[in-house]
């Protein structure tokens, strides 16, 4: 049912910012989105709020996705097909994979957010992105007044995008994802390429690692690293990992030795947003109420009372800090509303 009052958002976007709907209605099912009051009616799909920055109260209709179910759809020789509701809570979700004896999504626990949010932004860590596990997944196209289903390729995957992004379909709130199927591989490798998870596991003694073991030291490394939000609000890894001409990576290594680079697939070199950001003097640095977190400059965090402007006034400075040092320009991965 639609809400007759305006909604208070902040207990739904995890940088704890204010903002009211002035109409919202819970999606707990895949048939809500089908009524015809919705159709023509300008729209925001909210997932789990945590790579979104509010402006100001939301004068659409937020829709707030929040579709349950979890199951083995399937399972052949090669692989387990696990099937989820858009509105499951990813890490508990992924969590739940593992419980079950299907690994293949450790590298991403603790990540924040839900299922059918995780798609959009194609998320990643550790060596992994959720694109490479999807299998298909279902949505509800508002326009056209149909569901459908796209499969890993249709989805059009690239670093933290997606067909979603590329179309516009997430920010005009034409698509809500219903479900998303996965596909897990029986013959399980560890991913453990990542410095930080190979010496989390040392340290732990671990030589020969499960999907236990990896998940565990995933959440260990990003618990060191990232502040809770329910203690310290943000929205993770606020900006995204910027990609550069190979000439312009060699010749910023060539000047600053430290500087981690990422040759691509496509000739391109992926830097580290985080370095960038510490070496620009923002690490542990406020503006107001709104700074970089002092263990991980990639994450901008709400010390307290913050506004979406507060937080628009940060990034514009961390990004002007990063292009007078760098020359390199900074892309916030949050969406803006």
């Amino acid at each position: 049912m639609l809400s007759p009052d305006p909604v208070d958002l902040r207990p739904f976007n995890t940088l704890a910012l204010p903002a009211r709907a002035a109409r919202y209605l819970k999606i707990t099912t895949p048939e809500q989105l089908t009524a015809a009051a919705l159709r023509d009616e300008p729209r925001f799909i909210l997932g789990g709020g945590s790579n979104l920055v509010l402006t100001g109260d939301v004068e659409r209709l937020v829709l707030h996705m929040a579709i349950p179910g979890k199951r083995l759809l399937r399972e052949d020789a090669e692989a387990y097909y696990v099937e989820a509701g858009g509105g499951e809570n990813w890490h508990d979700f992924v969590q739940w994979t593992l419980a079950q004896g299907w690994p293949g999504l450790e590298n991403l626990s603790l990540i924040p957010g839900t299922v059918g949010a995780a798609p959009v932004q194609n998320i990643g860590a550790y060596g992994l992105e959720v694109g490479e596990r999807l299998h298909s997944l279902s949505a509800w196209d508002f326009e056209k007044q149909a569901f459908f289903t796209v499969d890993r390729e249709s989805c059009r995957f690239s670093y933290r995008d997606s067909l979603f992004k590329q179309e516009g379909w997430h920010r005009d709130g034409r698509v809500a994802i219903t479900s998303v199927i996965f596909r897990l591989a029986k013959a399980w490798q560890p991913n453990q390429g990542y410095a930080d998870i190979a010496q989390e596991l040392a340290a732990r003694a671990i030589a020969t690692p499960n999907a236990q073991d990896i998940a565990v030291a995933v959440c260990a490394v990003r618990q060191r690293k990232l502040p809770d939000p329910a203690q310290t609000p943000n929205a993770g890894s606020f900006f995204h990992n910027p990609l550069i001409a190979a000439a312009q990576a060699a010749q910023l290594k060539a000047d600053y030795p430290g500087l981690p680079t990422y040759p691509q697939a496509d000739g391109r070199v992926k830097l580290a947003a985080g370095w960038l950001i510490e070496q620009a003097g923002w690490k542990g640095k406020a503006l107001g109420p709104v700074g970089m977190y002092e263990k991980q400059a990639l994450v901008l965090v709400n010390h307290g009372g913050a506004t979406g402007a507060d937080v628009q006034r940060t990034m514009n400075a961390v990004q002007a800090a990063v292009r007078t040092k760098f020359a390199v320009d900074l892309t916030p991965e949050p969406i803006f509303i």
